[in-house]
């Protein structure tokens, strides 16, 4: 496989999974949230949503799973249009589950068994079939048997995985993280990255938010990039050097390998063509020159 094969975004023929259509929203306290905001999620993708503090990347993750409702546009989920009633609203959050910043924000139960219970109990599941989603759930996120825990008791790192653990009981389709990564040190989110990675072969699309344009651009399959309410950009992740003007508009630099290699190609130390994706990816690109 080539490196024009890796970089190269998946096909999608269906239906977007998850479609904005020009959704503004503003606060009761006259705060803007989202202005003509047009977004779309292709089904089985990785998603980095970037952009500066107050540019509306959680005003629409609620949007996204029916907490907030558009005060004009559409929100369109398997390309039909959210339906707000109470029906409506628990079949969307049982496909579209919504992992927020802060764990003690989603955890309210007192043992963890408990607490990722909760979305399969209000599907009125059986009580095996609850347990069986709990145990396979906690295996995802590694905490299996952790069941009979305080969730309050566990540390940061793990409450998110708990909080993620509660989402997947519900076995969604498309799985949204306000900055998972926030608030964890490096082993942390090597392991959570690892279970995100685990999640997207096992087929949930993925749609998070991160401030960190480095992990965003080696990550990502698609990058879509937030600047007062509106989603002013949004390009595969290998197309990033050519929006280096819209990120630079929005106050965001470009990843350091891509300053990195630039330097390099000037210095005549590696051919120009295909940025790498990363660091590492660049350090044995550089390898494997040396050797030939």
């Amino acid at each position: 496989m080539t490196r024009a094969d890796t970089d190269r975004a998946p096909e999608f023929p269906s239906p977007p999974l998850l479609e904005f259509e020009r959704v503004s929203f503003t606060y009761s306290d006259g705060q803007p949230g989202l202005s003509a905001c047009s977004l779309t999620i292709r089904e089985g993708s990785r998603n980095a949503l970037i952009g500066a503090n107050g540019a509306g990347k959680t005003t629409l993750f609620l949007h996204a799973n029916g907490l907030f409702r558009p005060q004009a546009g559409c929100v369109r989920y398997s390309g039909q249009s959210v339906d707000y009633s109470r029906a409506g609203l628990r079949r969307l959050r049982s496909d579209v589950g919504l992992v927020f910043q802060n764990p003690d924000q989603q955890l309210f139960s007192a043992s963890v068994f408990e607490d990722v219970s909760f979305g399969p109990l209000n599907l009125g599941l059986d009580p095996e079939s609850v347990r069986e989603r709990v145990e396979a759930a906690l295996d995802a996120v590694r905490m299996s048997g952790f069941s009979d825990r305080l969730a309050h008791n566990l540390s940061f790192g793990q409450r998110k995985r708990i909080c993620i653990a509660g989402v997947l009981a519900m076995r969604p389709r498309l799985l949204i993280l306000d900055e998972p990564m926030a608030g964890l040190d490096h082993a942390m989110r090597k392991d959570l990255l690892s279970v995100l990675d685990g999640m997207h072969e096992r087929g949930i699309t993925l749609f998070l938010a991160t401030h960190d344009i480095d992990f965003a651009y080696r990550w990502a399959d698609r990058i879509h990039l937030m600047a007062a309410g509106c989603c002013v950009a949004a390009f595969d992740a290998g197309e990033l050097s050519e929006n280096a003007t819209a990120l630079q508009n929005a106050g965001l630099p470009l990843p350091d390998v891509v300053g990195l290699h630039r330097r390099l190609v000037e210095e005549g130390v590696t051919a120009g063509g295909d940025v790498p994706r990363s660091v590492r990816e660049l350090l044995d690109s550089l390898t494997q020159r040396s050797i030939r």
